[in-house]
Parts: structure tokens; C-alpha cells; sequence
């Protein structure tokens, strides 16, 4: 699903070049549960955003399920994106004047999928994270755990055959985190590949794989 060749990513920053990634070799199979994690700039957030196709390398190769990312403009990535990867992002993301459904919806209306198509693949989706009864209800009638439920369900509406998760539990409290991991890891048993970009170590240890990177190094 994901090979990374000697990834570089370099910025400028005053008169220096700051390494952020340094030859970054990685390897993810399809269908793996696998977990990204460091400390406060130690990378991850660049490594998290090319895996994403949200940035390019300056240096190396990026292979996304059978398809080189590395040198994509800008559109062609944003079609990537949509096509191939499901995010979930730490602050949910939701427009609050929609309901959950309308949210899972939306993307799905971005990729003109047709009508009856995409509200089947919503109310899946929804029904997979356990909130089909709360499809109607919006944003700031559901508790922070059911928000981040919607927003994976919107991420695999479409069935992309990536899941990124960055920080997913991080807003949350411990007991809600974990039932959102068991969530994840359902999706990840039922055949999705899952990368989770986490700091904490509970979260990271419900992966099959545990990559740590260090001052832009997988070590």
C-alpha cells in the first residue's frame, strides 16, 4: 500500500535548512493497523503529511498503492486524496449546521458520486460507527466521542483503501479514546489499512506494527 524511499523533506528557515524528514525508508502493507509516533517535532507531522499526499518530499520517492505521489502538482494530489485516503483529524472537522448524515454526505458530493449511491454509502457508514440513530442530530447535539464517530464514518464513506488517523483520541477523554481505537481497529479487522499518527503509547500499542521516528529518522 505505502513504500517511501529515502524520503527527504527540507525547509528554510533564515539563512539555515531545517531536515524535518531525513531519509525516511518505510514499508506498509495493505490491510496492516500500524502506528506513526515521536515526540513534539520529531517529524511526524511532516512524515503524516506526505503520507496524506498533503505535501510532497523535497527528495526521494513516494509510492501510494501502485501509484508515485512524489511529484504530483497540487491537483493532481488533491484527486489522490479524495480517491485513496480517509482522514481523521484530532478536531473532528464537522459544519456544525449539518446534520451527521449531511456531514458523511458532503465529500461524498464532492466526488459527484451519484445521489442514491452516496446516501447508501453515508447511512453504511454511519451504521458501521454505531450512529444510525443519530444521523439526524447535528454537531453540537452529539457528545465529542459520537462527533469523532462521524467523522471516521465520513472518512470511509467512499471506501478508500487508506485510513489516516492523526491524534483521533486526542481531544478526548481516556475511556471515550479507547472506544474510538476499538473502532479503528474493527475497521482495520474488516480490511482497511489504518496508519494512527499518535503521541500516546496506549493508543500506539493497539497497532500491529509501532514505528517511532526521532529527529526526522524512523529509529
Amino acid at each position: 500500500m505505502i513504500k517511501i524511499r529515502d524520503i527527504y523533506k527540507r525547509y528554510t528557515m533564515g539563512d539555515g535548512i531545517i531536515a524535518a524528514l531525513d531519509r525516511v525508508n518505510l514499508d506498509i502493507k495493505g490491510g496492516e493497523f500500524v502506528s506513526i509516533t515521536g515526540a513534539s517535532g520529531s517529524g511526524k507531522t511532516t512524515l503524516m503529511n506526505i503520507l496524506g499526499c498533503l505535501d510532497s518530499p523535497t527528495d526521494g520517492s513516494y509510492i501510494l498503492d501502485g501509484e508515485d505521489v512524489s511529484r504530483m502538482s497540487k491537483r493532481r494530489l488533491a484527486r489522490v486524496r479524495n480517491l485513496k485516503i480517509g482522514f481523521v483529524f484530532q478536531g473532528f472537522n464537522l459544519i456544525p449546521a449539518l446534520t451527521a448524515r449531511e456531514n458523511v454526505l458532503l465529500p461524498l458530493i464532492y466526488r459527484k458520486t451519484p445521489a442514491r449511491l452516496r446516501e447508501k454509502l453515508a447511512d453504511e457508514a454511519l451504521e458501521i460507527v454505531g450512529l444510525s440513530k443519530r444521523a439526524n442530530h447535528r454537531p453540537n447535539q452529539l457528545s465529542g466521542g459520537q462527533q469523532q464517530r462521524v467523522a471516521i464514518a465520513r472518512a470511509i464513506a467512499a471506501k478508500p483503501p487508506l485510513i489516516l488517523a492523526d491524534e483521533p483520541c486526542g481531544s478526548l477523554d481516556s475511556k471515550t479514546g479507547a472506544d474510538i481505537m476499538k473502532t479503528l481497529r474493527g475497521l482495520n479487522e474488516a480490511g482497511r489499512t489504518v496508519v494512527l499518527i499518535t503521541h500516546d503509547e496506549r493508543a500506539a500499542e493497539m497497532a500491529d506494527k509501532i514505528i517511532r521516528i526521532s529527529d526526522g529518522r524512523i529509529v
